[in-house]
């Protein structure tokens, strides 16, 4: 009896690409992820540079006409009114993507990126203390889920997907791509990196950091100009240092939480909640002045150069927490960086390290703290900086994170315990 045999589809396509995969089985996935992440991350590029130039726009406004910053509160009403009516589903922010990637349920809408958007350049227009990483990763998010809806991706897909948004928002927007990518692995789940979103994560923001710059939107550019030898008393000085950040980074987190807890249990209707802040912020700055609203670069780069007075981080962490507290839009890492910034600078005068490297550490390093991302920001620092300033940067960023403890800016992050002090069993 003669046995058929099989007929041999290896020449259609199909069957071609059977074999391929079979073969190779990361080619279509990387196929895939790289149209994905093209036009997501072309598209998330375009809207950091359309930010970034707003927010240059409103900061020279603000600038040269002082007298917009006695109508914060009116500008933090109008806020308010938006979202409270409007914006409900969306408010949550960068908490909203975090538990979307957790549990992708129900789809973020996509007015999420024009509220914060709108919201971002208001506060910045009238004198809130405020940053831009929040507005970038929800704009960014907001985006991605659009595309996922439109190609109709599966909820592993989605957590996929959203993560590499996040990666192209924060990386386009700071110019640190690799920073970037790691970020948006790094900041939902600590304990824990999700590889196979690391070709998304990585495509993404390079992608999206690519086409800012060709849009040619200009980064701040940050030099530490000394950096010492490493040594056993200088590794113990940057311990010394890292102790310092995590602290403030542990506190400003603390913190945050707290006066946004007795903004929503004292004022019972969310719009006056930012006029009572924007009062609070115009009354600080008839006191003291303008240095400390708006993002803060100038002060963040005479940070690595210039003695400052040693209570900058200090006034820089009280506006920024009642201006964000109090439900004004923007984001809390730029604001971390002047303060880690302005806080190394004070340290110089008690640690003998450089100060433009003690500047660095503290730059990324409260930040570190503060978001529980201490792989992203040691990245970031040498992106920035340099990797001459590397093995200082990661002291910094690892005692941060482990002196911050279980807090963080992000009250949706799930973090696992920073040190597990039971036993594990044998792999081997």
């Amino acid at each position: 009896m003669s046995v058929s045999k099989p007929s041999d589809n290896s020449n259609t396509f199909p069957g071609r690409l059977s074999d391929i995969n079979k073969r190779f089985p990361s080619t279509l996935y990387i196929a895939k992820w790289l149209v994905i992440c093209s036009i997501t991350g072309a598209l998330i590029g375009s809207a950091s540079a359309f930010f970034l130039v707003s927010l240059d726009w409103a900061t020279q406004i603000r600038e040269v006409n002082d007298w917009l910053i006695w109508l914060l509160p009116v500008a933090g009403f109008a806020i308010g009114l938006l979202y409270h009516y409007f914006g409900r589903e969306v408010e949550r922010g960068n908490n909203l993507l975090i538990e979307t990637i957790h549990d992708p349920k129900e789809f973020i809408r996509f007015r999420m990126a024009p509220f914060v958007l709108l919201g971002t350049v208001t506060t910045h227009l009238f004198g809130g203390s405020a940053g831009r990483e929040g507005t970038a990763l929800q704009m960014a998010g907001a985006i991605g889920e659009q595309f996922s809806k439109l190609c109709k991706l599966n909820a592993y897909d989605r957590k996929i997907l959203l993560i590499s948004a996040i990666s192209a928002g924060f990386g386009s927007v700071f110019g640190t791509p690799l920073a970037g990518a790691i970020f948006g692995l790094e900041v939902f789940l600590i304990g824990r990196l999700k590889y196979d979103a690391i070709f998304p994560a990585f495509a993404s923001a390079i992608i999206a950091s690519l086409v800012t710059d060709l849009w040619q939107v200009k980064h701040t550019h940050y030099h530490i100009p000394v950096i010492p030898e490493i040594s056993f008393a200088n590794i113990i000085y940057a311990i010394l240092a890292g102790i310092a950040f995590g602290i403030v980074a542990a506190a400003f987190s603390k913190t945050i939480h707290f006066c946004a807890q007795q903004f929503k249990q004292h004022i019972a209707f969310p719009p006056l909640r930012p006029v009572v802040g924007g009062l609070i912020v115009s009354a600080g700055v008839w006191l003291i002045g303008t240095r400390y609203i708006g993002l803060g670069i100038p002060v963040i780069v005479e940070s690595f150069t210039v003695p400052l007075p040693p209570y900058d981080f200090v006034l820089k962490i009280i506006f920024t927490i009642i201006t964000l507290s109090a439900g004004f839009k923007g984001g809390e890492v730029t604001p971390l960086f002047f303060i880690g910034a302005t806080l190394g600078n004070a340290l110089s005068y008690f640690v003998p390290l450089p100060m433009g490297l003690l500047a660095g550490m503290g730059f990324v390093a409260v930040f570190a703290g503060a978001t529980n991302t201490p792989l992203a920001c040691i990245l970031m620092g040498i992106e920035l900086f340099g990797s001459e300033c590397g093995v200082f940067v990661a002291i910094a960023c690892v005692v941060s994170y482990l002196l911050s403890g279980h807090t963080s800016i992000y009250r949706s992050q799930v973090i696992e315990p920073k040190i597990n002090s039971t036993d594990r069993p044998s792999t081997s």
